[in-house]
């Protein structure tokens, strides 16, 4: 799912659930992930009780950064995301700002002011890459990963860069 709308730096309000019933293990439960300007994601998984790579668990920026804590709620329980977001701003190609998030998982601080030194991505495949200038303002995207994921009560507003 792709927002009509283009954005930059924002504070972003999502509510997600993973289902009640477990079924797979590690990056098969509740896979999804909230994508900031196409390009910076925010894990969703059911990390409750689910081993898994640090960087790929719920709320950890995919690939680059891992959460304080896992302040995930069961299976089947809405969850939800306050994310502060800071595009990285570009001249001439190059970064002159890298982005910047904050995020609260559940109303816990799970990244402060976190850098992101490029875009986030697996490493495997597709490996992460450094920065690749883009547009000042992009979609905000929810993934389609393959397992079933709800969304509800999501909304954005815009911040000065």
């Amino acid at each position: 799912i792709q927002s009509k709308r283009k954005f930059g730096s924002c504070q972003l309000h999502v509510e997600f659930a993973t289902p009640s019933t477990v079924k797979g293990s590690s990056q098969g439960r509740g896979n999804s992930g909230v994508f900031l300007m196409a390009n910076y994601e925010i894990q969703v998984l059911d990390s409750y009780g689910n081993k898994t790579y640090s960087d790929g668990q719920c709320a950890a920026l995919y690939g680059r950064a891992v959460p304080l804590v896992n302040s995930c709620r069961e299976p089947g329980e809405w969850q939800s995301y306050d994310i502060i977001f800071h595009r990285p701003i570009f001249k001439g190609g190059k970064v002159v700002k890298k982005a910047t998030f904050t995020v609260f998982q559940n109303g816990v601080l799970v990244h402060d002011h976190v850098e992101l030194v490029g875009g986030t991505g697996w490493k495997g495949k597709h490996a992460i890459s450094d920065y690749e200038p883009h547009e000042d303002k992009l979609p905000i995207m929810l993934q389609d990963h393959g397992n079933p994921v709800g969304f509800r009560n999501i909304w954005i507003r815009e911040l000065a860069d």
